[in-house]
């Protein structure tokens, strides 16, 4: 039996690898547009490698219909990944935060180890090779490709099966598209909106430019035309374009595809997250009390950045010059509330190139859950990030791509 495997990334590798062992009798071709298996492992996790998490459930994914996933995580749970990782030699980091991360603490090894096997099992690598239509003719799969150097186009032919795991459009500077997808779509399959996830949010702040760099531990806000949709804690860092930070990577999985649909999308910033309204409050009311004869901006550094401090008095149109003595209580109360409740009008995304995901792609109701063969198209399989799945930050992305290539390894070893 012929196996055509397109995209040559977790889901691929472990499909290849997977049906490979159950059946020495495959022969498999693992197509890849770049000149090395495995490009955006060797980038997760800062190269470091995020690889997996040890708690994950439905609610890590995002999707028209994230219940979806659970079959795949049954089947495939951590246990099953930390197996499937020593039987080729990789042996894990399992962070307090449930993070893992290879012992080595470099995605280079991960990606060897994973070549190593690839080569020991005689699964044959296609490189440099852009895929651009397949097609089925008398229950055979025709896969046309374009080499990426040459630009010679050329067929291969008589596959029995063929998956499609080529991801979509996050990180076109590793070469990624969406050829997959619109390859489905011609078999019959329908997408919903592709959309950047876990990426930095632009906003229409003037300062934007003058805030640069600050960090801040924050509780964020998202609005969804005026309605209050979620919050996260953690790191905002304010940035020329807006606002980015591992709290602000998390919240624009939910605020992406509103954006898209031209909802009005706002960020409250809670700058103090660990303290209420009437403690901010008393902390400022205590110092502009005790160094009445200082300039509020001076009083201000020692609340927050130098950065922040003179943009805080010009949106609460407070002069620069104004003693603390003169902060009256309607000012004050305008200082509290910005402090709290700091509101960002979110107008565009930093885009696929710095996304670490892609949200949106081949509805999954079009899939078997369990062998992940297409419903739309016998022998055609889709895995990993093509589909309407996204995952949280955190190594559940790759653990997506590991499971729902591990499934589609079982099933087409039969």
């Amino acid at each position: 039996m012929k196996i055509a495997i397109i995209g040559a990334g977790a889901a691929g590798i472990i499909t290849a690898i997977t049906a490979k062992r159950l059946n020495k009798n495959l022969h498999i071709d693992l197509f890849d547009i770049n000149s090395g298996i495995g490009k955006k492992i060797l980038a997760s996790g800062n190269g470091r490698c995020n690889i997996s998490n040890t708690r994950i459930d439905k609610d890590n994914f995002i999707g028209e219909n994230n219940s979806f996933v659970n079959y795949a995580l049954k089947e495939f749970d951590f246990k099953a990944f930390e197996k499937f990782c020593k039987s080729i030699g990789l042996l894990l980091d399992i962070k307090e935060t449930s993070k893992v991360y290879p012992l080595s603490n470099e995605a280079k090894s991960v990606v060897t180890l994973l070549e190593n096997a690839i080569e020991s099992l005689e699964i044959n690598l296609i490189l440099d090779t852009k895929i651009e239509d397949i097609e089925k003719i008398d229950n055979k799969f025709i896969v046309k490709s374009l080499d990426s150097d040459s630009k010679t186009s050329k067929e291969f032919k008589a596959y029995d099966k063929v998956l499609i795991s080529s991801g979509l459009g996050a990180a076109p500077q590793l070469k990624a598209t969406e050829d997959g997808m619109n390859i489905a779509q011609k078999f019959g399959h329908s997408s919903n909106l592709t959309y950047p996830s876990l990426v930095g949010l632009h906003t229409d702040f003037e300062y934007n430019n003058k805030m640069q760099g600050v960090k801040k531990e924050a509780l964020v806000s998202l609005y969804i035309d005026g309605q209050k949709e979620s919050e996260i804690q953690g790191d905002v860092l304010f940035t020329k374009y807006g606002l980015s930070g591992f709290a602000i990577l998390d919240i624009s999985q939910y605020a992406v595809y509103p954006l898209s649909l031209y909802q009005d999308v706002q960020l409250s910033i809670n700058l103090f997250p660990n303290m209420n309204r009437n403690e901010v409050l008393g902390m400022l009311e205590s110092v502009f009390k005790s160094l009445q004869n200082e300039k509020a901006l001076t009083l201000l550094l020692g609340i927050v950045s130098n950065k922040l401090a003179p943009i805080l008095l010009e949106v609460c149109k407070i002069s620069k010059e104004s003693k603390a003595k003169d902060i009256n209580a309607k000012q004050l109360r305008a200082l509290v509330n910005t402090l709290i409740n700091w509101r960002f009008k979110i107008i565009n995304t930093q885009g696929f190139k710095h996304a670490e995901a892609s949200g949106g792609g081949i509805r999954v109701d079009e899939v078997d859950n369990k062998t992940y063969e297409s419903k739309k198209c016998k022998g055609l399989y889709l895995a990993g990030e093509v589909l309407d799945i996204v995952g949280n930050r955190g190594g559940f992305n790759l653990h997506f791509a590991w499971a729902s290539g591990y499934l589609v390894g079982k099933a087409i070893a039969k």
